[in-house]
């Protein structure tokens, strides 16, 4: 079974907490709801969130307080709620180590693409480092298989390819990230970005023609998760 990326959602208004699950529910997140900061903290080393959506005003241990214990020994993607939009409360988020921070009410169009911004941001970092040559070229290379993203080149076997560039890209994100599945919304967020207006085929319109022009390899082949997405396999 494919994991999905799991996000924490800490909020004492269990409405508005269902409400934010509904809508990360929808785009294949898995959630999990606490209304206190006790909980949170006490549930993330066992749920293991890839974000935490944080309210502030939280019974107990507030919001500020969680990000600061979380802070202090994780790099957890957080992005704070808050009804209260003074500039001095989203600074002292920020400052806390806050990736992002969305003031109540929200729209939740906007809440979902802020929520897939930090995670495309925080899945470049978690990626594997890709080959730099001494020449300070950023390259991801596999047997018979070398994608160079600086001068956007791919080279198979020996000959290069003629790859557009969100070919190129698109290649280079799935084998910078091996044997992780991205789903095709994933992808749209991570190459075209989150307000391209086009569909999901357009992701499998581009892997099959990167498909037709490199095909699979002994080592190495670009697997479709039937229901879920593609991911760049290793064998």
């Amino acid at each position: 079974m494919v994991d999905k990326q799991r996000i924490l959602i800490v909020d004492d208004d269990n409405n508005i907490a269902e409400l934010i699950s509904l809508y990360l529910v929808k785009e294949c997140y898995d959630t999990l709801i606490v209304n206190d900061g006790e909980s949170a903290l006490e549930k993330i080393p066992e749920f293991k969130p890839d974000l935490m959506l944080l309210d502030i005003m939280l019974p107990g241990i507030d919001g500020y307080e969680v990000c600061r214990q979380v802070r202090a020994t994780s790099d957890l993607p957080i992005i704070m709620l808050s009804a209260k939009g003074e500039t001095f409360d989203k600074v002292l988020g920020l400052q806390l180590g806050a990736d992002d921070y969305i003031e109540k009410p929200f729209d939740s169009k906007e809440m979902v693409a802020r929520v897939k911004a930090v995670l495309r941001r925080t899945v470049s970092k978690a990626a594997p480092v890709p080959e730099v040559t001494g020449d300070g070229i950023d390259a991801v290379s596999y047997p018979d298989l070398l994608i160079n993203l600086t001068n956007y080149s791919v080279t198979y076997k020996g000959h290069t390819i003629d790859m557009p560039p969100k070919e190129l890209e698109l290649l280079y994100f799935l084998a910078s990230s091996p044997n992780r599945v991205f789903t095709r919304e994933q992808l749209l967020d991570r190459i075209w970005g989150y307000e391209y207006s086009g569909d999901t085929r357009t992701v499998d319109v581009h892997i099959k023609r990167i498909r037709e022009k490199i095909g699979d390899n002994d080592s190495w082949r670009i697997s479709t998760i039937w229901g879920k997405g593609y991911k760049f396999e290793t064998l």
